[in-house]
């Protein structure tokens, strides 16, 4: 069991190490572009942040949504001690 949790653990850290350089380099590369082209008088800068926003809030609604509707069928059954009275 501990020899598995090492092993994860392991792993986490180097793929950690290994991506995280790459992936901020280029957020900070698409921020100049963007404020540079809307400095420019281009409107690619606002569909770039709206497509951000977009596929930052997609999965915030499904998850909320997919809770509701599990909260609002649990909600409906009746507990089995509660028939009996």
């Amino acid at each position: 069991m501990m020899k598995k949790f090492v092993f994860i653990l392991f792993i986490l850290i180097l793929t950690r190490s290994s991506v995280a350089p790459l992936a901020s380099a280029q957020c900070a590369m698409c921020t100049v572009s963007a404020e540079q082209s809307v400095k420019n008088g281009n409107t690619q800068g606002k569909g770039l942040n709206t497509g951000i926003i977009y596929l930052l809030v997609i999965p915030y609604i499904l998850i909320s949504g997919i809770g509701a509707l599990w909260y609002i069928k649990y909600r409906k059954k009746a507990p089995r001690y509660a028939e009996n009275l």
